[in-house]
């Protein structure tokens, strides 16, 4: 398997528009030829650090083909005005994620696939409760 890794840094005054910005954007990526889903993940110590980690079947089915096209460059007029500073742009190959058995149920980053076209992100969960006895 495939990975794309973007690092996207933002404007931190823009990254409520960039979100938004790379929802509107993102049907262009999600109809190209080998995709297989996508994670856009916010940094924690840096908020305005943004990881776009996209599966790619072959890695040709994204250097040669989505990157030439004019999906791919509809999809940066969309989002470019928001970066801070140049892209880093990289390749990976591995596996999927393997279980652990560590799993606690909790769905903080689903991948979006072309089966499952909803953003990413965390699902709320009811805090446990706690006994003051």
């Amino acid at each position: 398997m495939i990975y794309e890794i973007a690092v996207l840094p933002v404007h931190k005054e823009q990254i409520e528009a960039f979100r938004q910005a790379f929802a509107e954007v993102l049907p262009l990526l999600g109809r190209a030829e080998g995709y297989r889903g996508h994670v856009l993940a916010q940094g924690i110590e840096m908020p305005e650090i943004f990881n776009l980690i996209v599966r790619w079947r072959p890695l040709e089915d994204h250097t040669q083909g989505f990157e030439a096209s004019e999906d791919h460059e509809m999809f940066m007029k969309g989002i470019q005005d928001y970066f801070s500073d140049e892209l880093t742009v990289y390749h990976v190959e591995g596996t999927a994620f393997a279980a652990t058995g560590h799993d606690d149920g909790d769905a903080a980053a689903t991948w979006a696939t072309p089966l499952n076209r909803g953003t990413c992100g965390s699902q709320r969960r009811k805090p446990p409760s706690i006994s003051m006895t």
